[in-house]
């Protein structure tokens, strides 16, 4: 990365060149690392897809101190409820029943292929990406946000500990709680309360689950087994409302009207 460090640089994607350019960085975690997969993945060109890509805003973060053709080194997919409506669904929607979202009226966002190159991780990328998010949206003026979330591995009783977690501590308000769909439905009450190590299991959480507890994030109702992509799936639900005071101005700075 260079002695001087990174130079970081934030924007919505222009053009077919800005999106491939976030495909390319989605192959490298969701494929390579991950050993996902999908109908629409380009193995020749390298490029994780799908159907969906054309109807999303994508938000990019780039490191102006490296070269000009790699130098996406973050990127986030986000969906706004009228933009959900030209493609006829949101993403999640193939995972997880969303009814109490939709009957909810309020201001919805979906988020999703959030990834960081492995260069950067633990570092200061993540939180400019919140921080640009955070921009879009107070400019939209979203209320709500949510999207799936995943961790490695097809087997929930691996994970029994996190997923009993997140369903004993961070159960969405059943206004607010998607369901995961029959076909890849996961129960995530898989150890009793009073006999879980929460400390433990806090500690078998993904990074980007955290982060996002953290401000006031919770989870809907079952996992989601995705064979294809090699991960179990959680829905995140966060209402802006429940932001504390802190985070607010951390990653807002001002900017909600």
């Amino acid at each position: 990365m260079g002695t001087r460090g990174p130079q970081f640089e934030l924007s919505l994607a222009q053009g077919p060149g800005d999106i491939r350019a976030a495909q390319a960085l989605r192959y490298r975690v969701f494929i390579e690392e991950l050993g996902g997969s999908g109908p629409m993945v380009d193995h020749d060109a390298r490029l994780e897809m799908d159907r969906f890509d054309p109807y999303f805003d994508h938000l990019i973060l780039r490191d102006l101190a490296l070269p000009e053709d790699a130098n996406v080194i973050g990127v986030y997919r986000v969906l706004r409820g009228e933009q959900a409506g030209q493609v006829g669904q949101f993403y999640s929607e193939d995972e997880y029943d969303l009814a109490p979202l939709r009957a909810s009226n309020r201001r919805l966002m979906e988020l999703g292929r959030s990834c960081v190159d492995a260069r950067y991780r633990g570092g200061e990328a993540l939180l400019h990406l919140w921080q640009g998010l955070a921009k879009y949206v107070a400019e939209h003026r979203i209320e709500v946000l949510f999207g799936v979330a995943s961790f490695h591995g097809t087997d929930p009783a691996a994970l029994a500990a996190p997923l009993s977690l997140l369903h004993h501590k961070y159960l969405a308000p059943e206004g607010l709680r998607p369901k995961a769909r029959p076909e890849g439905y996961a129960a995530m009450d898989l150890i009793d309360a009073d006999t879980l190590d929460r400390r433990a299991a806090m500690l078998k959480l993904p990074a980007l689950i955290k982060a996002y507890l953290r401000v006031g994030g919770c989870v809907g109702d079952g996992a989601f087994v995705d064979h294809a992509f090699n991960t179990t799936d959680v829905c995140l639900v966060m209402d802006t409302e429940r932001l504390s005071a802190g985070h607010k101005e951390k990653y807002f700075k001002g900017l909600m009207v």
